[in-house]
């Protein structure tokens, strides 16, 4: 869980740590990864003698491990990292490894609204999810996509509930797939299932289905939509955590449906990617207007401008009176704004940050073997030999990044005026 009311916002630059110092002493360093607030920087490294293990700043943790991989900051601040002690896996917080050890590990998710963490294990060839060093009684043939409730109390995975035999194509079609709860699974089955999500009250769980060969739907707690589509995309909780809305195919292109009945008017090629604006009065999606071009669609209203190669799921601004989404054209990256294009293009370009006010957009971009901060589309002069995506402060005043320059890792707090003057 974020706070950022509470991050250090006073004007200045610190110099935290000399990543330098700790790959000289090192056989090797494998990841990077800096805390939300900018105060910690983790490093996964491999000592002299070939053990690995994990740095906090300058601090070397005690614990260290045959494998280890997956280095992240929880958002709270604690350092993560799946390790493999004694050929098993476990995760390890902060250098303390949970007590749980299984064949493998994966996926780790941090809870929205809470410290937990969550993952997805495998033991005895089978499959389940654990959250916070509990790992679920029932386990499974197979599991597939997983969530975490924003609480961080309960999950929801895709898992197999029924073995098939060699070339059992009846028994594939009667459904080998269904959607678990906290390692209860739904009495309905599906042939496939994908991507569930829990709604904002924790409790409502929907999922992309396969009901048939060529059928597909949503379901909802268990309950399939009584409407059968061509295709369906992950569905999405309206901010309310009731209705549900997905992009369907239906009649030869894509829209979107709510409650299992059509919701837009227009149909497109391609439709998925969608997202609730703040107040939850607004729909926005990535969406092809026509065969091989993408654009941003909000209320069923798609953006003017078209592009060739990709967009990138869109974002609405904190008053939800605008949208950002990244584009790419002609193998080069830039953010588009109301369907207005930043003059300048990239290697690379990382997800729009929007002030609280909404007047002011900031990221993180790639050209060459250098990183840059871009406000407004304009480039900041600076370059960084590494770069971590920037934040505003509360009141939007100041912006805080994160990056490694002449191999020393450092955090800064500038105003926004200095970024955009």
């Amino acid at each position: 869980m974020i706070d950022i009311d509470k991050w250090d916002w006073q004007k200045g630059k610190k110099i935290i740590t000399d990543v330098g110092k700790i790959q000289s002493h090192n056989k090797s360093v494998h990841e990077l990864t800096v805390s939300p607030d900018g105060e910690k920087i983790g490093l996964l490294v491999v000592t002299e003698e070939g053990e690995y293990t994990a740095f906090t700043n300058e601090d070397r943790w005690k614990e260290s491990f045959e494998l280890a991989w997956h280095l992240r900051f929880a958002p709270g601040g604690k350092l993560t990292v799946l390790g493999r002690i004694d050929d098993e896996w476990t995760l390890a917080v902060d250098d303390k490894p949970w007590e749980s050890r299984f064949e493998y590990l994966w996926n780790p998710r941090f809870a929205s609204d809470s410290n937990a963490i969550s993952l997805l294990f495998k033991r005895e060839n089978q499959y389940g999810v654990i959250i916070d060093d509990q790992p679920w009684e029932n386990t499974f043939l197979g599991i597939r996509d997983y969530c975490l409730s924003p609480d961080g109390k309960r999950a929801a995975a895709t898992v197999q509930i029924k073995s098939l035999k060699e070339a059992d194509i009846f028994g594939f079609r009667d459904g080998v797939w269904s959607v678990a709860i906290d390692g209860k699974a739904w009495d309905e089955k599906y042939i496939n299932a994908w991507n569930p999500i829990i709604g904002s009250d924790c409790n409502s769980v929907a999922a992309e289905v396969r009901t048939d060969i060529c059928e597909y739907s949503i379901a909802v707690n268990g309950k399939t939509w009584p409407g059968k589509f061509g295709s369906v995309w992950t569905p999405l909780f309206a901010n309310n955590g009731s209705s549900v809305i997905a992009p369907v195919k239906c009649g030869g292109g894509w829209t979107i449906a709510k409650d299992g009945q059509l919701a837009w008017k227009r149909n497109y090629s391609q439709l998925w990617l969608q997202c609730f604006s703040p107040d939850g009065k607004r729909i926005a999606a990535v969406c092809s207007p026509e065969f091989g071009k993408w654009t941003v669609v909000v209320d069923d209203i798609p953006w003017k401008k078209l592009f060739t190669d990709m967009v990138q799921a869109p974002i609405f601004s904190p008053d939800s009176n605008r949208v950002a989404a990244i584009v790419k054209s002609n193998n080069r990256w830039t953010i588009a704004v109301d369907s207005n294009i930043w003059d300048e293009d990239f290697d690379m370009i990382w997800d729009p940050v929007f002030s609280p006010c909404g007047r002011h957009i900031i990221t993180k971009a790639r050209e060459g073997d250098k990183y840059v901060i871009v406000t407004n589309g304009q480039t900041m002069r600076r370059g960084f030999d590494n770069l971590w995506e920037p934040a505003f402060s509360p009141d939007g005043k100041y912006v805080l990044l994160r990056y490694v320059i002449d191999n020393k890792y450092c955090r800064e707090v500038v105003p926004i005026g200095e970024m955009i003057g």
